[in-house]
């Protein structure tokens, strides 16, 4: 899905109070990180991102969660976090009644930083 988010957030070259994000899943058997990682890589490898480095992160209905980073070429860009992700917790997936050895991976991303990597905008606002 892609829908407007909302946040209190302090406005700068990289920050909105309104964003798009992309949201997406596979539910599946035997999945795990390496197919969760696996897929965002190739996602962003398919916009021209070769750079993603993944960071445990703490999400509430994820475990394990990762947020997602971008690497610049450019040292003084630095990293910029372009999304998140994790593996549901089976607390969350049961009372859909999905079965027992079923798994589901998870992502959002935010439109508006990818757009800026792909065509080289500096300042977001």
């Amino acid at each position: 899905s892609i829908d407007r988010v909302f946040r209190n957030e302090k406005l700068d070259a990289t920050h909105l109070a309104e964003f798009h994000q992309i949201e997406g899943g596979v539910c599946g058997r035997n999945l795990g990180l390496a197919d969760l990682m696996g897929i965002i890589e190739h996602f962003f490898k398919r916009v021209g991102m070769d750079d993603i480095i993944f960071k445990p992160a703490y999400n509430p209905y994820t475990e394990p969660s990762m947020e997602i980073f971008y690497k610049n070429p450019d040292p003084s860009a630095g990293l910029m976090e372009i999304g998140n992700s994790g593996i549901f917790r089976p607390e969350m997936l049961r009372p859909m009644g999905l079965p027992e050895d079923c798994t589901v991976i998870a992502w959002g991303f935010g439109l508006e930083r990818p757009t800026m990597v792909k065509y080289g905008i500096r300042n977001i606002r």
